[in-house]
């Protein structure tokens, strides 16, 4: 049986006026023109490698935005097996970077959709094409990420004996997931980090922050003792947080997550982007996990277009 091999890369966006345009890697080992993207590491996630496979080639640092089409095709190995590739794509906002071609990459077009569509070498490509193109007329493309992250695992109620609940650690497996969320937030380039002030709250997000720079911001209202005593708090403070539409990330707890997330399910344009905003509803967001919302707007006029679940 064919062995799976991930990958992950992105279609870098920009607009030269009012004209989208997406930038195009050329190889020339291949002599072809297709989207910057590489095989994950062990261990990486897909988020991750994509971020670092477009940097790797472009010399471009990315942010991640909605999620595009995978593609999936035979390759062969370098003992001659076959290999089913499974490429996930992102669509990605340039923040910095030289634009020193390294990794292969011998040339960066930046072209407006026609000729891309025209320029790449494998039809297989022209589907995230197309689907960002959708995406940008339907004013679903440019976005930014709301993550909605759920505390890691922290050391048992029944083994804390600790006077105050709110200072329960992190155990072993909480750091090891918080080490883990450095990357992985910081491919979606948030700019807040809002917080319960428990101490497994902020412990789970504090890494991402020192590492960006991003100060923590925390908030009586997301811990499990501000929710009890007022709920209505917790709610108003997600609505501060899409009014300022702001790469954000949220940190609360389980019981705080389900009015919340009843919150953000009516803005979900469609069932795609609904239905894993209900399951997490519904108490299936695991302890540590990250629910990326990709919102376009703000305010009134935010919707969620797209979301990915992240999970330990």
């Amino acid at each position: 049986m064919p062995t799976t091999i991930p990958a992950a890369g992105t279609l870098p966006w920009r607009l030269d006026g009012r004209e989208l345009q997406v930038a195009l890697v050329h190889r020339p080992r291949y002599d072809d023109w297709s989207w910057a993207k590489g095989k994950l590491d062990p261990g990486e996630e897909s988020a991750v490698a994509a971020v670092r496979e477009t940097h790797e080639e472009t010399g471009l640092r990315v942010a991640l935005g909605v999620p595009l089409p995978e593609s999936r095709y035979t390759v062969l190995g370098k003992d001659g097996r076959p290999g089913d590739k499974v490429v996930r794509y992102w669509a990605a906002k340039v923040t910095g970077g030289s634009g020193k071609l390294v990794n292969e990459i011998d040339d960066v077009a930046w072209l407006d959709p026609r000729t891309a569509h025209d320029r790449l070498d494998y039809a297989r490509d022209r589907d995230q094409l197309r689907s960002l193109v959708r995406r940008h007329q339907g004013g679903m493309l440019d976005t930014w990420p709301l993550v909605v992250v759920r505390h890691a695992h922290a050391v048992g109620r029944g083994s804390w004996d600790g006077a105050d609940d709110r200072d329960r650690p992190l155990d072993d497996a909480g750091r090891e997931r918080a080490g883990a969320l450095v990357p992985l937030l910081a491919a979606y380039g948030p700019e807040r980090v809002v917080t319960s002030p428990s101490l497994r709250c902020t412990a789970t997000v504090e890494p991402f922050a020192a590492a960006s720079g991003v100060r923590l911001r925390t908030r009586k209202s997301l811990s499990e003792e501000g929710f009890e005593a007022d709920p209505e708090r917790a709610v108003r403070r997600l609505g501060t947080v899409l009014e300022a539409g702001r790469p954000a990330v949220l940190c609360t707890h389980g019981p705080v997550l389900p009015p919340l997330l009843d919150v953000l399910r009516p803005l979900a344009d469609d069932d795609a982007a609904r239905e894993p905003l209900a399951d997490a509803a519904q108490g299936n967001l695991a302890k540590g996990e990250a629910l990326v919302c990709h919102v376009s707007g703000a305010g009134a006029g935010a919707r969620v277009v797209a979301v990915e679940r992240h999970r330990p």
